[in-house]
């Protein structure tokens, strides 16, 4: 539509010009068709299309005119030529600075994609996915955070919320998934990921505030900077089902898919909630995991709060357990739960739920066990929520 605006506007002048009365000339208006070009299509091509089609249309009238007609169509061709020329100039300028720009996106998406990694598909006979909606327009991260590795110990995920939002959460967030897939891999217990977290946390928020306080550098930082807080959920899968999760202050992960009460998603029992990273003492970090079983078919549905706090324009919050259960019941292949559709479905929701902006960060996680079902016997074992002795 923006390529033919010149040439309807050269051919409206013309009609004026035709029904005018004598001595009203609009004409000179033809010199506008050049500069639609330049705002409409930003191509130079177009520019100097409209500029050869306006200097044709005066051209083509000067048979039978007089010397007074001339002289004006003259006058209007060198005001089309100027126009033509500044907005030849303009258009190049500006497919330069796209150039720019699209090459600064295509950086900027490459070191987000290295910060917050597209997940695999699948992780120790576990299916996964996840999805972020940032509330920083036009990023792709924020200050939720997530990550599924697959370790000696079996899967290992984290999903985590740093206090605020936006891009600038996003330091403390590359502190805390450099640590963890570290961290992962080296410590066989999830208490010790969690205390390697929490010191990764204060080194990072005392680093920060001497950075920012250079005067205080050699003492304990009072800025708020270092008052920072995660919350944040471990959890740990073995090829066998087992689960295994510490919780730091992190909303409750909901469980669905077959025998999870009727179908219908549940919150995991994990028992009381440690205090979010950041805020954890000596006897925090010692404090047993929490175990349970997850059965062949079912889904663990791990999301920040800023998924369940969502509101649309009204100020009605997003209900998420019956989106879960409304997503669940559409993301099925061959009548059994996917984890990517499942995952998609369930934040399209909460995106149309916010009209498209949402007031906070949104991460989810989807970890589903699609692997060939147990015995009836073992049913009764799933997802006891007992601490680990």
């Amino acid at each position: 539509m923006m390529y033919v605006l010149p040439g309807v506007w050269i051919a409206l002048v013309l009609v004026v010009a035709v029904v005018a009365p004598d001595g009203v000339s609009p004409l000179p208006a033809l010199a506008v068709a050049p500069a639609i070009a330049c705002v409409g299509s930003g191509q130079r091509q177009c520019v100097l299309v409209s500029g050869v089609i306006a200097l044709v249309a005066l051209v083509a009238g000067l048979v039978g005119q007089g010397v007074r007609e001339v002289q004006e169509r003259l006058g209007t061709g060198v005001a089309v030529l100027a126009v033509v020329a500044l907005c030849f100039w303009m258009a190049g300028r500006r497919a330069v600075l796209a150039a720019e720009l699209e090459r600064t996106r295509e950086i900027a998406v490459a070191a987000q994609r290295v910060l917050l990694r597209p997940l695999p598909p699948r992780v120790n006979g576990y299916a996964v996915a996840g999805e972020y909606l940032s509330a920083s327009l036009g990023a792709r991260v924020g200050g939720d955070l997530y990550e599924v590795l697959a370790t000696p110990y079996g899967l290992r995920a984290v999903l985590g919320d740093v206090r605020g939002h936006g891009l600038a959460a996003i330091d403390s967030v590359a502190a805390l998934l450099g640590s963890f897939r570290e961290a992962a891999h080296d410590e066989p217990e999830l208490t010790g990921v969690l205390s390697r977290l929490d010191r990764s946390l204060h080194r990072h928020l005392r680093q920060r505030s001497c950075a920012e306080h250079p005067a205080v550098a050699d003492t304990e930082s009072q800025n708020p900077v270092a008052e920072e807080f995660v919350t944040l959920l471990l959890v740990q899968l073995g090829d066998d089902g087992k689960l295994e999760t510490v919780n730091c202050g992190h909303p409750q992960p909901f469980v669905t898919g077959p025998y999870a009460t009727g179908e219908r998603p549940r919150p995991l029992a994990v028992g009381e909630p440690l205090p979010p990273l950041g805020l954890l003492d000596d006897g925090d970090r010692a404090a047993p995991a929490h175990r349970g079983v997850l059965l062949p078919g079912q889904a663990l549905v791990l999301y920040t709060d800023g998924l369940q706090d969502a509101r649309n324009a009204s100020g009605t919050f997003f209900p998420l357990p019956e989106a879960v259960a409304a997503a669940a019941a559409t993301a099925r292949i061959g009548g059994a739960l996917a984890a990517a559709p499942f995952a998609r479905a369930l934040s399209a929701a909460a995106l149309r739920h916010t009209g498209g902006r949402p007031a906070d960060d949104m991460a989810l996680l989807v970890l589903l066990r699609d692997v060939a079902r147990v015995p009836l016997r073992n049913r009764s074992a799933a997802l006891s929520g007992t601490p680990r002795r």
